[in-house]
């Protein structure tokens, strides 16, 4: 999963980027200190793939991670190629979603690129640019059609798809919130729109709004009412605090946290909505040798999990040896799992859930 970290120039990206990654992006008061994008990778925190390496003790020991990218601030007009324009929209069709982090704290210290913050201002620059730019990749996308269809009249639906999306984006409606079916988008697979990404906004607050509840912000309420409608996560974070968190040895973190208030970080929080919003869940594979978290979209069924691990896993599919985490740790070993009949052998009509404890038997 690859997550891009978007914004207006000064509203805690690459402070927040560097909290969660332990990275180095500079940052600094002034707008573009970020301008090649900046990469982390971060294991993602699964408490249940602890408990199996206490039980087996393994050689090896791999989370799923997850990539974040810093990407350079955003202005207004960078569809036309202000700021950094063009180069910073490039780096954006690369991720699979994007945390669009929002200034929801006042004050004059930190320079705002407009001056003063609105979150919902800063939301509509963004979008605007975003918009922009795809209604120019829809236009000559069409165009192309239009062209071809001059010898291929079965395109016609792909240009009707490509005029619907236009007139939306012409109201100023993000492609993720136009009104189009599965058929529609499958239309549309090889037309990446930065407007149809995936958006996780990160309410960038103040420590005493995190501490008190970002529900009493008024920027933070503001953010929340402005993105009701749309198919995204919303949740507070204090980029200031997370980088204090990012410095704690890991026994300190906890009680850190706690004296705050908090009953997780900010990445914690970051990577449940990533799941939630891309529909994501994990199988666990477990043994003396290693165990494993493997992300898979919600809905695969076991071959395709398996080809996960091996293209010659999913291509020899015999069968799939399953039991649920709960049941694994209840009766404390696999040989008790199995004298209990919680192993179950399933077949290439089975759809994985999260948690399960999977070993594939394949043959090729």
């Amino acid at each position: 999963m690859k997550l891009g970290i978007v914004g207006l120039p000064n509203v805690g990206k690459s402070t927040l980027f560097n909290a969660l990654t332990g990275g180095g992006a500079e940052s600094a008061n002034y707008p573009f200190c970020t301008i090649d994008p900046n990469v982390g990778i971060v294991p993602v925190p699964d408490s249940r793939l602890d408990r199996l390496a206490e039980m087996y003790n393994p050689e090896k020991y791999t989370p799923a991670v997850i990539e974040f990218v810093d990407i350079a601030g955003l202005v207004k007009g960078a569809s036309q190629g202000e700021g950094l324009g063009n180069k910073f929209l490039s780096h954006i069709r690369e991720v699979d979603a994007i945390v669009h982090v929002v200034r929801c704290f006042g004050g004059s210290q930190i320079i705002h690129v407009e001056s003063e913050a609105d979150p919902c201002r800063d939301v509509d620059i963004i979008d605007t640019e975003l918009i922009l730019s795809d209604i120019e990749v829809l236009e000559r996308r069409a165009d192309r059609i239009k062209k071809a269809m001059k010898g291929d009249a079965s395109l016609g639906a792909s240009l009707a798809v490509c005029e619907k999306l236009l007139n939306a984006l012409g109201d100023g409606v993000s492609a993720r919130s136009a009104d189009l079916s599965p058929e529609e988008w499958e239309l549309m697979e090889d037309t990446p729109l930065l407007s149809a990404k995936p958006v996780i906004y990160a309410a960038n607050v103040d420590e005493a709004s995190l501490m008190e509840g970002a529900e009493n912000n008024p920027y933070y309420k503001a953010l929340c009412e402005k993105v009701a409608n749309e198919k995204a996560e919303v949740f507070a974070v204090c980029a200031s605090v997370e980088a204090d968190i990012a410095e704690l040895d890991e026994e300190d973190r906890a009680p850190f946290l706690e004296d705050l208030g908090l009953s997780e970080s900010g990445l914690s929080q970051l990577i449940r909505a990533s799941y939630r919003l891309l529909g994501l869940i994990s199988f666990l594979t477990a043994g003396p040798k290693e165990v494993r978290a493997w992300t898979i979209v919600n809905g695969t069924k076991a071959p395709g999990a398996a080809g996960k691990i091996h293209s010659d896993f999913e291509r020899g599919f015999i069968r799939a040896e399953v039991v649920a985490y709960d049941d694994l740790m209840e009766k404390g070993s696999m040989t008790a799992a199995k004298e209990a009949g919680l192993v179950r052998s399933e077949g290439k009509e089975y759809v994985m859930k999260d948690g399960d404890v999977v070993l594939f038997r394949f043959n090729v």
